[in-house]
Formats: structure tokens, sequence, C-alpha cells
């Protein structure tokens, strides 16, 4: 037997075991080329795979121990110190199907069930989810996406909403690549204060300077579990929280994982992604809202049109009411870029201030109106009248307070980054046309989202005139280091476009 010993390593949805190269109970290098094993408490207890990571003596472990990732750790559930074992892992049932769709053969839904469900369970490393999905990238079918939608709902946990009246749940989602798109927390509060529940579940950030839930926590605490959650939407008939300790469609933040540093994106698996999640939170209306512009994920119309052509035949299917909005994606929304940044722009639009962003504003009301139309006491047409009413009666804001309240809130937001750096236009003209792209990579280099005060604020927008050296943008540090980056980086591409 193994000593059981905690590796303060986080590998993030990967279990990770350490064995000493020296380690007498068991010949490591026999297992190293295995690389796959299971960790095992004696008496039927507990257990979990791992992929083996063999250490030089003297290292980080002691000879007879095993060390495990945080990861590991915590899904192994026994006290450090306890004795394990070890045992080389069999293939999981699904490697046939997942060896299939790398060679290109299209998998029945019983199959996608399958791997899905060894994926969820740990059967399969990193290296192996991405050689599916780089198998499957732009490669399934129509078929094979509703198949990985259902299997990915049903390996996770799935909210009900029984309690609320009429049982329509509503939501929206955009499909992302814009900085700046804070729809959602102005969308929620209207929805909730017409009297339709929307209880939003939000990611935190990945590869873009703020997701909703990094922005909405300037604001209100939103790691809120299923319970807290319930008693939010309860009370108030709309939530703006994390979804990470929900639990829904655990599948799909496994493939995130793996997507993000391939840059694998596919439309396929983007469908599924979406709606698994939008179904396993309890929706059963969502808006989609697909931006298009040269340096969004949709760049053409005709792209457009087969992305949401692929979303209604799978919505169809897992019976949710979907209704596709194209939106300009030409530009960043609203003025700024970063958590802090951005909570600042939405709380300017409920505020109804009179130098609120008008382009978050305009969206955020023909979003909010499309979720209004599906209300059936309602006159068609009218959903965007409705909600500019709302909006602009202060009930939204009202509202958006006591969600606020109840989700608990935080000490007031602080100021922008202290360190800035301004970038000026290199020539006079106007603004024709920004980098989405170029922007949300330079405000992460600036250090959002971690940094919540980091980011862009915006001082020129499309269709606006210049004059040479006139500032453009204003980028916002916490740290020297990473207003260094970023500087950088926009001295290479400013990501503007200046024309006659």
């Amino acid at each position: 037997m193994l000593t059981l010993r905690r590796i303060g390593i986080d590998t993030y949805r990967e279990n990770i075991a350490f064995l000493r190269r020296d380690c007498t109970t068991y010949n490591a290098e026999e297992f190293r080329v295995l690389n796959r094993i299971e960790v095992v408490a004696p008496g039927g207890g507990p257990r979990i795979r791992a992929t083996l990571n063999i250490v030089e003596p003297g290292a980080i472990l002691e000879r007879e121990a095993l060390g495990l990732s945080d990861e590991a750790f915590r899904l192994l559930g026994l006290p450090e110190g306890s004795a394990v074992a070890i045992e080389a892992a069999a293939p999981p049932a699904s490697h046939d199907a997942l060896r299939g769709k790398i060679m290109g053969r299209t998998l029945s839904a019983t199959e996608l069930r399958a791997i899905v469900g060894d994926i969820v369970d740990g059967r399969y490393s990193k290296m192996e989810i991405a050689a599916f999905l780089a198998g499957s990238a732009n490669s399934f079918s129509h078929e094979e996406v509703l198949g990985l939608t259902r299997a990915m709902i049903e390996t996770g946990a799935r909210l009900d909403w029984n309690d609320r009246p009429g049982r329509m749940i509503v939501d929206k989602h955009c499909i992302g690549g814009i900085p700046g798109n804070r729809t959602s927390m102005i969308v929620v509060p209207i929805l909730a204060a017409h009297g339709m529940t929307m209880p939003k579940t939000s990611s935190r950030a990945i590869t873009s300077p703020a997701g909703t839930a990094d922005t909405m926590e300037v604001l209100a605490r939103v790691d809120l579990d299923t319970d807290e959650m319930r008693e939010v939407v309860a009370r108030e008939n709309g939530c703006l929280v994390w979804g990470g300790r929900a639990n829904l469609s655990p599948a799909d933040d496994l493939f995130i994982a793996v997507e993000r540093p391939l840059a694998i994106d596919s439309r396929e698996q983007m469908v599924a992604s979406i709606l698994s999640k939008k179904v396993a939170a309890g929706a059963t209306h969502l808006v989609l809202d697909i931006p298009v512009g040269p340096s969004a994920k949709v760049r053409s119309g005709e792209d457009a049109v087969r992305l949401r052509k692929l979303f209604e035949f799978v919505a169809d299917a897992i019976g949710l009411q979907l209704d596709i909005v194209m939106s300009d994606g030409r530009q960043p929304i609203g003025r700024g870029i970063g958590p802090v940044l951005e909570a600042r722009d939405v709380m300017a639009v409920l505020r109804n201030e009179k130098d609120a962003p008008a382009d978050l504003r305009e969206k955020s009301l023909m979003l909010a109106g499309h979720l209004i139309e599906f209300d059936p006491a309602l006159r068609g047409g009218e959903g965007f009248a409705r909600a500019k009413e709302i909006l602009h009666s202060g009930l939204a804001l009202e509202k958006f307070e006591r969600i606020v309240e109840r989700q608990g809130r935080m000490p007031p937001p602080p100021p922008p980054g202290r360190l800035t750096h301004e970038v000026g236009a290199p020539a006079a003209g106007t603004v024709q046309a920004i980098d989405c792209q170029r922007l949300a990579r330079i405000a992460r280099l600036a250090g959002a989202p971690l940094a919540k005060q980091a980011g862009i604020d915006l001082l020129k927008k499309c269709g606006e005139k210049v004059a040479p050296g006139e500032p453009l943008y204003r980028i916002h540090a916490t740290l020297e280091s990473d207003l260094g980056f970023a500087r950088h980086h926009a001295t290479a591409g400013n990501g503007y476009r200046i024309g006659p």
C-alpha cells in the first residue's frame, strides 16, 4: 500500500497522480508505460482514474507515497495519510467509439452518450479528449450534434422550476467574441420587473477580458449554490450567478478546458455547449444573439444563417423554444472592456444617465423586447416598448438593486486601474473598423479579468472623427508589468482602422 499525499497543484479538471521512480511497492516505470491508473481505497472504498507522472527521488514525495493533484484529491475524498493502492486502468468501454470518431466515423447517439459519460467520470485524459474534439471539429452531422447535446444534458445536474407560475423560464445567450457586451445585466432585471422568470447562470471569462459573472461580481456575490439561487429567484424572479457550482453539463467544462489552448472552436461543439447548458439550467425559451462582423466569431451572413439553422434543428429536437437575433458585431459594445469598466457602463444604463453608452442600452432593450414577446399576455410587437418603459421608469434599476442585495452586495466598486496609457490615432480621419479580438487581447494583457480594475476605456467608436494623436482608447492596469505587456501589444497594432 501507498500513503496518500496531497500535492498542491491545480491541474484544472484533470486528475494527476505522482509516484517516485524509486518506489519499491510498485514498479514506477511499468506503470508509466500504461500512463492511466486507478487509485483505489482498500476494502471497496472510493476510486478514481488519474494520469500518472513519475517524480525523481528526494523531490516532492516520500518513497512509498502517492501524490494527487488538488482536483484528484478532492474527488477521491480520503484524508491525507490514508492507505491506497494503484491498478492499471483498463480502456473505457467507449474507447472504440472514440477512436472511430478520430478516424472520421459517424457515431450513434448511444456511442456519444457512452463517450460523454466516460469523459465526465474521468476515464479519459485531456490528451484523449483533445483527440476526440480535433477529430470531431467540423465533421459532426446534425444528428451527431443532437446526440452530443442530449448526452451532455444527461450526464450532469438539471434545474427545475416547477414552483414558478406557468413554468416558462426564459434565458438569453450571446455566442461571444464581442468585448463589453454585458447586456444580460440589463436584460435580467427588465424581465424580472416585467414578471417573467429569468434565472441567469453565466460563465467566467476563459479567453475574454470579462464574462458576465466576472462583471457582476464587481457588484454582488455570484458563487451561489443551487438552494441560494432558488431563494433569490423565488423572491425576485431572476438572478445573475456563476454557473460553476450547479454542475450543469459538466462535460462542457471539460471540453472548454481542452479547446481553448488548442483554439478549437467548431460551430458544432458551440451549439452542443450552449444548448446543453441552457436546458440543464431549466430554460424553456431562449433568445440567442449571434453577432456578425469582420472580427467576430461569425464573419459573414452566410455563416450566420448556417449556424442559425443548426441551432434551430437541435433546439426543436430537445423542446427548447428559440428566437435567434443577428446583431452588429463590427465593434465592441459600450465603452468599457474589463469587469470594473463594464460594470460602470451597465449601471449608467440602468440609472438612465444621459451619457450612458447608447449601443449597450439599445441592444439590451432589443434583446429584452424579444424575450418579453414570449409572454402570451402581451400583444405581439409590444415587447420593445414594454422593455423601454421598464428601463426608463426606474423599475429595472430597482429590481437590479434588489437582486444585488439578495445575492450579497459587494463593497463599492474600485476605480479603474491607476496605471494608464493612452493609444493615439496615427493619422486624421474617421474610425472605420475596430478589431474586437485585438482589443480583447490587449485588455487581457493589461490584467483583465483577474485584475477587475484592468481593461480598456474606449474613447472613439466607429464613425467618429479623429485628429492625429487624439486618444482612441485608454489602457488601465494595476501592475507595471501588465501595462507594459498591453502597451507593447497596442504598439504592434492598435486594433483601429482609420480612413478618410
